[in-house]
């Protein structure tokens, strides 16, 4: 019986009916027009609605084929790869001939149009792998794809003159996908690797109604502004260069920021019982072996050799922690031993996913390794949470949500190992009643994580801050402690960061704040705004003072009008400018203005300075 006719019999259409595109029949979601065998006393049949998360997934894949089909019209002799659905859309990486540019978009999007309008039935139908190779004979891509299917037959998708190898299921005709938008376009080689052919990726997103279309495209727009590879260079905070590609140099104000940022970091793990070390950036390859590196991250390293001997940059900061560790007789007295670092850290990234501040392949981590009995973990996971909070939604004002990733099928340890360390995990986020959500088989290849998941005022998320558990690496390296009972024992080595790459995080924050930091944070809190020459000398003494009291200030000694000094101080975003003329340099008083609030008024010394006192200020 056809899925389509069961929903019907069973009345689960209902007032949706318009809005159903697939169906889930005993758990599995199939096209609307799949033939089953179904028995009412054996079989739960579920109708899939459009504007659900799984709907909506079947429509943005569909949308991909709907594309591909148009390009294939307007671009005969086409070869595709792949079309996933992704998160807020989708794309679909072609081997075109001659070239497709975001300019050829509109075109594309009409015929899409076009084609929607028709009504082109989606078909499903079923091949041996011998039938769909003879099929796809002319697609070097789908044939490779079909040659590695362990499966005697698979599914092939047709729309027309299009046809795809595909899982599905679909929508049942393209008439049902109206509002989507193509974005984008750039380089993608085939299955992620440099070896390969660079293929043209095209980007877009579908949404079930217009108006989640249209809010989209606005937030889209809004980000453009917000883009902080734009706004670093507005700011002079920072520069990217062909001479270091994925290596960000950092300016005057962009450093103003970060040392900022480390001050606040470095004042609250004091308080929390952290103590900070510093190890090196280069180490002998066998630490790297023994580490488990070697093995499950060896692509991702630098490497270079010293006097004949193999060596590596590192990529992470743990290793070096085991080393300070082991260089005493530790005790259980001695536990939990929270060991910091802002460590430079280098990972290869592939020239074609390096993004300004948030792709790199060089950036500071801010590490903790905490060494503890397996007794403590619980509390020392609830530490470290409750330390996340309030960086992230007390100091920097962000929602977050929390996943808990599970085990990777390269991982290394037994199954009793990670068991226990999952269970750990779970137990410290029930404990404390935090939400979450299994991310399954993410989790670092020496243990289970908590990751923090920030969301920004435009409602995107950024991964950020983990806890990892680990009860690989100090089995690895013979890491001990003298138990409560006289015995060596091992303990349990907790990897943790809160920023997580301090660069990244002051590109998420740039454009959080689109460049508009909180006071305490902006790389110029104060600039000081002559009206004449004569004003100049005074305005050395307040950047004096205000130096003095530890400001950060600067002048604006350009002969330029007052309105153009104002106009330029709004555009750098300084959270407050100081206009001093005549009448301010005989009362040693500034006329004040606030970034948001304009014209405070002509106030004292005394009296500006304790209207700073009042700014928000975690470092204070």
């Amino acid at each position: 019986m056809i899925l389509h006719d069961i929903i019907k019999a069973k009345g689960l259409d209902g007032k949706n009916e318009k809005k159903i595109i697939a169906a889930k029949f005993n758990g599995e979601l199939m096209d609307l027009s799949r033939d089953v065998n179904s028995d009412e006393n054996f079989c739960s049949v579920e109708a899939i609605t459009v504007d659900s998360p799984e709907g909506l997934e079947i429509l943005r894949h569909s949308t991909a084929h709907l594309m591909a089909q148009a390009i294939l019209r307007l671009y005969p002799g086409t070869h595709f790869g792949v079309g996933p659905a992704i998160k807020d859309g989708f794309y679909y990486d072609v081997d075109v001939a001659g070239t497709i540019t975001e300019a050829d978009l509109p075109k594309i999007e009409a015929e899409m149009r076009k084609i929607s309008g028709a009504g082109e039935k989606v078909i499903r139908e079923e091949m041996t792998k011998e039938e769909a190779l003879k099929f796809f004979a002319d697609d070097p891509y789908k044939t490779e794809l079909i040659s590695e299917i362990d499966a005697p037959t698979v599914s092939v998708y047709k729309q027309g003159e299009y046809a795809d190898l595909c899982r599905g299921p679909h929508v049942p005709d393209a008439s049902k996908i109206h509002n989507f938008k193509l974005l984008s376009v750039a380089g993608a080689y085939w299955r992620g690797s440099e070896k390969n052919k660079m293929l043209t990726r095209i980007y877009g997103t579908a949404f079930a109604t217009p108006d989640e279309l249209k809010n989209y495209i606005k937030m889209l727009e809004e980000a453009k502004l917000r883009d902080h590879r734009k706004l670093g260079k507005d700011l002079d905070l920072f520069s990217l260069h062909e001479e270091g590609p994925g290596f960000p140099f950092f300016h005057p104000k962009g450093m103003a920021i970060m040392n900022t940022l480390i001050d606040f970091w470095r004042r609250e793990h004091v308080k929390r019982g952290y103590t900070e070390i510093k190890t090196p950036q280069i180490l002998d390859r066998d630490l790297w072996i023994r580490s488990g590196h070697w093995d499950h991250y060896r692509e991702n390293m630098y490497f270079t050799e010293i006097d004949e001997k193999p060596y590596a940059i590192k990529p992470m900061n743990c290793p070096g922690s085991i080393l300070v560790y082991k260089t005493q007789l530790r005790s259980y007295r001695d536990l939990p031993m929270r060991l910091a670092e802002l460590g430079c850290v280098h990972r290869h990234e592939r020239s074609g996913v390096l993004h300004g501040l948030m792709r790199v392949r060089c950036f500071t981590q801010d590490d903790s390794h905490t060494y503890i009995e397996p007794s403590q973990i619980k509390d020392e996971v609830t530490r470290i949470m409750e330390l996340d909070k309030y960086f992230y939604t007390d100091v920097f004002g962000f929602k977050y949500f929390v996943e808990l990733s599970t085990r990777p099928e390269d991982s290394m340890g037994t199954d009793e190992q990670w068991e226990a360390a999952e269970s750990a995990l779970r137990d410290a986020l029930e404990s404390t009643n935090t939400p979450y959500t299994i991310n399954p088989g993410d989790g670092a290849f020496y243990g289970p994580k908590i990751d923090f998941h920030l969301e920004d005022c435009l409602g995107r998320t950024w991964q950020c801050g983990t806890i990892q558990l680990d009860f690989q690496m100090p089995g690895r390296f013979d890491v001990s402690y003298i138990g409560e009972d006289g015995n060596e024992h091992t303990p349990v080595l907790i990897h943790r960061v809160v920023f997580g790459s301090i660069e990244r995080f002051m590109g998420i924050l740039i454009e959080h704040y689109a460049g508009a930091f909180p006071y305490w944070l902006a790389p110029v809190q104060i600039r000081i705004i002559p009206i004449a020459e004569t004003h100049k000398d005074y305005a050395k003494e307040l950047k004096e003072k205000f130096t003095e009291l530890n400001f950060r200030s600067e002048i604006d000694m350009r002969d330029e009008k007052l309105g153009r000094k104002i106009r330029d101080a709004q555009l750098q975003k300084v959270p407050y400018m100081l206009v001093v003329g005549d009448k301010e340099k005989e009362s040693h008083s500034v006329g004040v203005r606030e970034r948001s609030k304009g014209d405070l008024g002509s106030m004292s010394l005394e009296e500006f300075e304790n209207l700073l006192s009042k700014e928000f200020n975690p470092i204070h």
